[in-house]
């Protein structure tokens, strides 16, 4: 069924919505959870929140791309989930990994900085936009969709060593970028 499809029967309130959005999207929000969360029960919990907040969210809302705009909900939900476990056991996990290789790139939270999220969101967008595709994929599938680097690399037929070079220079050329923005790192 197509995206177009599965929204339609969110603004009916059709139950069928959710069976379709797990049948085409419950891998890639699964995948995304687990990446994250290390954790068979918090990730599917996650995919199921991701399916409510949905049900709950569409209409008013009218997703162009439903696969990115339930990406984003499972990512957020699971990143909640990830920082709530971390403050209760300050253990470490998949999210620990990503969010210190970009550290060296983006700025300290609560840093005082006057930079809004949803700018800085804007500007690496644009950023992502002057990469090259391969750049711009390898760059997601880590810290969006959360990949370990020897995924990637097998999937992109390199060597793990390889990748975590050019994912250090893509970092170097991130915060290049955000400091030419006027964006203090």
């Amino acid at each position: 069924m197509e995206d177009v499809e599965i929204v339609g029967l969110y603004w009916a309130r059709d139950q069928l919505a959710i069976t379709e959005s797990e049948r085409k999207y419950g891998a890639l929000c699964g995948s995304i959870a687990m990446n994250i969360l290390h954790n068979r029960e918090d990730s599917e919990e996650c995919v199921n929140d991701t399916w409510g907040r949905a049900w709950n969210n569409i209409p008013p809302q009218r997703p162009d791309r439903l696969g990115a705009y339930l990406g984003k909900i499972v990512r957020n939900l699971s990143l909640n989930r990830w920082r709530m476990r971390r403050a209760e056991k300050r253990g470490s996990g998949g999210a620990e990994v990503l969010l210190s290789e970009l550290g060296e790139c983006l700025p300290e939270e609560g840093s005082g900085l006057l930079c809004e999220e949803e700018q800085l969101s804007g500007v690496i967008a644009r950023w992502l936009l002057t990469l090259q595709a391969e750049d711009r994929v390898v760059f997601l599938r880590r810290y969006w969709y959360g990949d370990s680097l020897e995924a990637i690399a097998k999937a992109r037929g390199t060597g793990a060593n390889h990748l975590a070079v050019r994912m250090h220079r893509l970092r170097g050329r991130l915060r290049a970028y955000l400091e030419k923005e006027g964006i203090a790192v």
